[in-house]
């Protein structure tokens, strides 16, 4: 049954990663299912920290995008202006999000006099977009949908970007009042639901980041793809792809390259954008390290190769992270039958899954030793096929997109 659905966040298409990727991707399913979409969103910022291109000179002003499709289903999409630091920080990231609340907060005050959707849905982050879908069901009388992709306070406050009692007492709050008012609550693990469930007393949904299995699947012939990517076949790539910040601890990846030196086989690669890019490019320098090569974010048309060139995929999580946020990069990596180094400690969900159906190498977060173990003996052990077909087993079993949207569907029809 067709469903009218409002969407805030400020993540989406045409972002390649991240939430934008994900929150893009369900409301063009849902569009092309037939309901009728409206989407409040910024301007495509991630992970670059700047406004892309086409739509840099329209930044400061709003815009409309339209979509139809045969199914009767619409996708109109509404962005706003806000402020994006260049350089991200606890402070300047408040401020974004403050900016984007304030914005959709007056753009969607006309959908007030508009006929009633049924559904709100607001992704986190920013927890503050709860609290305009609460206030779109408070007023007509809607039903709130409160998607969690990232634990924001609590990775905030592990992470030391917020310190202040009083500020994180408040910050708590304002989230309670959230789940108090909120029909549903969805998050993408296990681990950050147990949390969520310890806080919020509402119905909690299962909502998985997925992947494209018909756009992301194995390729054998890595030979031909490395050099297709301008390597040698005999190199042995050890690959990191995804957001490039100054909390994720990358800084790793050099150290294990420079440990690693002696193995000339072994080539570390780090592509993708980000605010901490140029940071490392020049540490790697320093370094005098000869095995590291940095690339860019790769065209969506080449990424199925690019990720299939490599041989090993490092997921490199922070040690309180494990717990509050899956990594979306895992998902692809899982669906291309790649062989993944996460670092994640026991007893944390995403050891726990990992290791539950053998899909994944694991090792100590935030241990360079272990790392550095890790990575050599993934190289000199070539036998990994079987951890490999159990990543392509997962992403199709539980990762598919059109089996998690069919989820969802059915939920927003009850």
């Amino acid at each position: 049954m067709a469903k009218r659905l409002l969407f805030i966040g400020y993540n989406f298409s045409p972002e390649l990663t991240g939430i934008g990727k994900y929150s893009g991707e369900m409301m063009y399913w849902l569009a092309k299912k037939g309901h009728q979409c409206t989407v409040l969103t910024a301007y495509p910022y991630y992970p670059h920290w700047k406004v892309q291109e086409p739509y840099r000179k329209n930044r400061f002003w709003y815009k409309k995008e339209v979509k139809r499709y045969v199914s009767g289903g619409e996708l109109q999409v509404l962005r706003c202006p806000m402020y994006v630091p260049e350089h991200p920080s606890g402070i300047k990231r408040m401020v974004l999000d403050t900016s984007f609340s304030t914005s959709a907060l007056a753009r969607m005050l006309p959908l007030l006099l508009e006929k009633k959707y049924d559904w709100v849905i607001s992704v986190a982050p920013s927890f503050q977009f709860g609290l305009l879908g609460v206030l779109y069901k408070k007023l007509m009388r809607a039903k709130h949908l409160h998607h969690i992709q990232d634990l924001q306070i609590e990775a905030a406050q592990d992470l030391g970007l917020i310190e202040s009692p009083r500020l994180l007492k408040l910050l708590y709050g304002l989230e309670r009042f959230v789940f108090k008012n909120t029909d549903v609550v969805s998050s993408i693990s296990d681990g950050m639901i147990a949390r969520i469930e310890r806080k919020a007393q509402k119905p909690l949904f299962f909502f998985p980041n997925w992947t494209e299995t018909t756009r992301f699947f194995p390729i054998e012939d890595k030979g031909t793809l490395k050099k297709q990517f301008g390597f040698k076949p005999t190199d042995w790539v050890v690959l990191y792809s995804g957001a490039i910040g100054e909390k994720q601890g990358l800084e790793a990846i050099l150290e294990a390259a420079e440990a690693l030196g002696e193995y000339r086989q072994l080539r570390f690669v780090i592509c993708g954008t980000g605010p901490y890019k140029e940071n490392l490019m020049r540490m790697a320098t320093e370094m005098q390290l000869q095995n590291v090569d940095f690339l860019p974010l790769q065209p969506k048309e080449d990424f199925n190769a690019f990720l299939n060139m490599a041989d090993l995929h490092l997921v490199i999580q922070k040690e309180k992270a494990s717990d509050l946020v899956m990594p979306s990069k895992l998902a692809t990596i899982l669906a291309v039958g790649g062989l993944a180094l996460i670092t994640a400690n026991t007893g944390s969900s995403l050891h726990q899954v990992v290791d539950k159906y053998q899909m994944g190498l694991l090792v100590a977060a935030e241990n360079q030793q272990a790392l550095n173990a890790g990575i050599l003996k993934a190289f000199q052990n070539q036998g990994n096929k079987a951890i490999q077909q159990a990543a392509r087993v997962y992403a199709e079993q539980y990762l598919a997109i059109d089996k998690v949207m069919l989820s969802f569907n059915e939920k927003l029809n009850q």
